[in-house]
C-alpha cells in the first residue's frame, strides 16, 4: 500500500500527535546515532516534548559537544562582537562626557543669571563680572551696527523715494506745458469774439428816429 504525502502542519488530535511524536523522535535518534558511527561524528542532539519532557543523545558526553559548540561559535561571533563592545563603550564614554559638559553649563548659565553665587570664591565672581562686562561690550557694539545698517537702509529709500519724486515732478511740468499753448488759444478766441461783439453792441447813432432809422437802412 502507497502511503500518501504528509502535509506539513500541526496535528490536531492530541492522540495522533503523540504517536506521530514518539516516532519520528525515535527515528531521529535513531539516525543520530548511525550518522555518529558510520561517520565518526560527533553528534549531539536535544528534543523536548509538548510537555517539556527531555530527550538528548551524545556520541561522546551532551558537555562536551556542548562546550564545543559554545567555542566554535564564540570563536565565529567574536570580532563582530568585539567591535559591537567598543562600538558601544566609545558611546557610553561620549554620552558621559556630554552630560558633564551639559552639567557645567547648567552651572555657569546659573551663575551669570545671579544664582547659586554662595560657593563661588571672590577670584570666581570678579571673572564672572568680567565676562559680563565683555558681553555687554559685544551686545552693545552688534547694537550699535545693527543701527547704522537701519540708518543705511533708511538712507537708500530716501534716495530712490527722492528720484521718484523727480521724476514725478519733471512729468507734471512737462503736462502743464503740452496744456498751456492750447488754453492761450482758447483764450485769444474768446477775447476776440468778445471784442468784435462789443464792437457791435457799442455803436452810438446820434439823431431823431427817422434819421436813425433811414441810417440803419442804409447799411
Amino acid at each position: 500500500m502507497v502511503r500518501g504525502k504528509t502535509q506539513m502542519r500541526r496535528i490536531e488530535n492530541a492522540t495522533s500527535r503523540q504517536v506521530t511524536f514518539s516516532k519520528r523522535r525515535n527515528g531521529l535518534l535513531k539516525k543520530a546515532f548511525e550518522l555518529s558511527v558510520l561517520c565518526d561524528a560527533e553528534v549531539g542532539l536535544i528534543i523536548f516534548s509538548p510537555r517539556g519532557k527531555l530527550y538528548e543523545f551524545a556520541s561522546s558526553s551532551m558537555q562536551e559537544v556542548i562546550d564545543r559548540y559554545k567555542r566554535h561559535t564564540k570563536d565565529r561571533v567574536q570580532p563582530e562582537n568585539q567591535a559591537e563592545a567598543q562600538n558601544l563603550q566609545h558611546m557610553q564614554h561620549e554620552a558621559a562626557s556630554l552630560m558633564k559638559k551639559i552639567e557645567l553649563l547648567e552651572i555657569s548659565k546659573r551663575k551669570f543669571l545671579g544664582e547659586g553665587l554662595q560657593s563661588c570664591t571672590l577670584q570666581e565672581i570678579q571673572q564672572i563680572e568680567k565676562q559680563l562686562e565683555r558681553s555687554v561690550s559685544t551686545i552693545r557694539a552688534r547694537k550699535t551696527q545693527v543701527f547704522k545698517e537701519q540708518v543705511e537702509r533708511l538712507k537708500e529709500k530716501e534716495k530712490i523715494l527722492t528720484a521718484e519724486n523727480a521724476k514725478l515732478r519733471e512729468k507734471f511740468v512737462g503736462l502743464q506745458q503740452n496744456q498751456t499753448p492750447s488754453e492761450d488759444k482758447e483764450g485769444e478766441a474768446v477775447c476776440t469774439d468778445s471784442s468784435e461783439k462789443s464792437d457791435v453792441e457799442t455803436e452810438l447813432i446820434i439823431g431823431l428816429p427817422e434819421s436813425r432809422t433811414r441810417r440803419l437802412l442804409q447799411n
